[in-house]
């Protein structure tokens, strides 16, 4: 049974992690995702990801113990975009949401993270239980508190308490809870958005705030204005860049072409 099932309708690309009963991540998986979503970048027709998983009980509760016990090595090779295929993706210029259907914690939620919007069935629980099992959410550690106040995130990092989603919300980690029944159609409904709007504005915006995360602020503008950035560069040489303009001055609808 394949453990990555996709769907694919226009710009979109939704990706269900479907490994009963848990979802869990083994390195096999994790490398089949990386390749799906490194696939997913670089297919100019495609302009939005859906991550979501396939039940409704599980959305994914990271690395899998079971696996680990066979041999599976905690530091393998986890594939190109490291765990769950998004983590390390390089050169991810394009919206990903994840729809999160269930229980997710540990990698789960490290892999909801990556993702640059997350809705929430109104019965999905979060965790980080790492911290009882006595290693380290790495990558949680890193993205958690870029996400949430500091002290929200160093709260859920050093007890591993289980939250629901609307707490989650009300940190501002989740954008929209949603009924359960509901989720699919409104993660469509708001891929089909994002993906009507301007590609190339969408590359630019993430290269932008990665770049940005770790530089000061004239720094970065700097490398805006200066068009030292590809995607910023790239934008301003193009036809939408044009065509933005135009469909303004001529108070009608842009036909985004991604170039």
């Amino acid at each position: 049974m394949d453990p990555i099932k996709t769907r694919r309708e226009g710009a979109i690309l939704e990706v269900t992690l479907d490994r009963p009963k848990a979802n869990a991540i083994d390195l096999k998986t994790s490398v089949l995702m990386g390749q799906v979503f490194a696939d997913f970048r670089d297919d100019p027709e495609l302009r939005v990801a859906i991550i979501t998983g396939g039940g409704d009980k599980f959305f994914c509760p990271g690395w899998d113990l079971k696996a680990a016990a066979d041999g599976d090595a905690v530091d393998g090779d986890y594939g190109v975009g490291g765990f769950g295929g998004l983590q390390e993706l390089p050169h991810l210029n394009k919206p990903v949401i994840a729809a999160v259907n269930g229980i997710c914690c540990g990698g789960g939620l490290e892999l909801a993270l990556s993702a640059d919007m997350i809705l929430a069935a109104d019965h999905a629980t979060f965790a980080l239980p790492e911290i009882r099992s006595g290693t380290v959410a790495d990558a949680a550690s890193v993205k958690l508190p870029k996400r949430v106040p500091y002290h929200i995130a160093m709260e859920l990092l050093l007890t591993g308490r289980w939250f629901d989603a609307e707490e989650g919300k009300g940190w501002g980690l989740i954008n929209e809870v949603v009924p359960s029944a509901d989720l699919n159609a409104r993660a469509w409904e708001l891929a089909r958005l994002l993906a009507s709007g301007p590609p190339l504005v969408y590359a630019a915006i993430k290269e932008i705030v990665r770049d940005a995360e770790d530089a000061k602020f004239q720094d970065a503008m700097n490398r805006i204005t200066k068009r030292q950035l590809a995607s910023v560069d790239r934008l301003y040489a193009s036809e939408d860049q044009l065509e933005g303009a135009r469909a303004f001055a001529e108070k009608r609808d842009p036909v985004w072409k991604g170039r």
